[in-house]
């Protein structure tokens, strides 16, 4: 693993929705980085600016700061300029969607994230590379969790209330946050290097393909539609997943994809790097 010296110079991208959402992260972010390290502080409006403050990056270190889809915007970035294998990530993770982030080992909270920008190491990391040149961190799911919306209730304003009567309509109109539940079940082949592992025949309540998987392989497990007694999941490892069948969407790194009638994903072994904490 690599390590980096204070006197790196830094990229330091706040993402727009990080700016929205934690403005106190990113100023507390803004401050330890700049205290550290010789940073360049960018605010970039959108994905066309944001695409031209990376071209223009030189060789300043990128730091994101924002949530999962800004570090995914970055990786994309780069490696459809076929740029991620000579150029390594930092992030200091601001926003709601973090799980990505957290798991691939960086810091939760401004302060220690920012601190492993700055003294941290390079882990390389495999990730997935789709037929679109789309690419895939953590682990994707087919078909994904569905989230069951629930319609606003709306409360009346009576009385002392009126004159908060457009306060109480945007509280009340707000969605009340439910669990997401399993999709329903799908009709799909899957072959891991050129392998049928399930096909059309065969319902599936769900297919995981995850990178990182020992020798540079990805896992895949696929769990068959059980009736009565729980049926066991099938696991497989290889270098290419192909899923076709019927239109069918799929969650990655918190997002959603699709429709597609079939989709191939190509592990790249060690393709990107990220800044993580060193040893204790």
């Amino acid at each position: 693993m690599a390590t980096f010296a204070r006197s790196d110079q830094l990229l330091v991208i706040i993402d727009p929705a990080a700016r929205e959402t934690d403005g106190e992260s990113v100023r507390i972010a803004k401050d330890v980085l700049s205290a550290g390290a010789a940073a360049k502080v960018c605010m970039p409006d959108g994905p066309e600016e944001f695409a031209r403050v990376m071209s223009r990056r030189g060789s300043r270190r990128p730091v994101v700061v924002g949530d999962d889809g800004a570090l995914v915007r970055a990786v994309t970035f780069l490696h459809r300029r076929r740029e991620l294998a000579d150029c390594v990530l930092s992030m200091v993770p601001v926003g709601g969607a973090l799980g990505v982030a957290h798991a691939l080992g960086v810091p939760a909270g401004a302060v220690a994230a920012a601190r492993a920008v700055l003294d941290g190491v390079e882990r390389r990391m495999d990730l997935l590379v789709d037929d679109s040149d789309g690419v895939v961190l953590g682990a994707l799911r087919i078909p994904p969790l569905a989230v069951v919306a629930q319609a606003p209730v709306p409360v009346p304003a009576r009385g002392w209330l009126r004159p908060y009567q457009h306060l109480v309509r945007s509280l009340s109109a707000r969605p009340v946050p439910v669990p997401a539940v399993p999709g329903p079940p799908a009709r799909l082949r899957v072959e891991v290097d050129g392998e049928t592992v399930v096909d059309l025949d065969q319902p599936v309540e769900g297919v995981s393909v995850t990178p990182g998987g020992q020798d540079g392989l990805a896992e895949v497990e696929v769990r068959p539609l059980s009736v009565g007694a729980e049926a066991t999941p099938v696991r497989a490892a290889g270098r290419t997943v192909t899923v076709a069948g019927p239109d069918f969407r799929y969650r990655a790194d918190g997002g959603l994809a699709g429709p597609v009638r079939r989709r191939t994903w190509r592990v790249v072994e060690g393709g990107w790097g990220l800044t993580v904490p060193g040893a204790p």
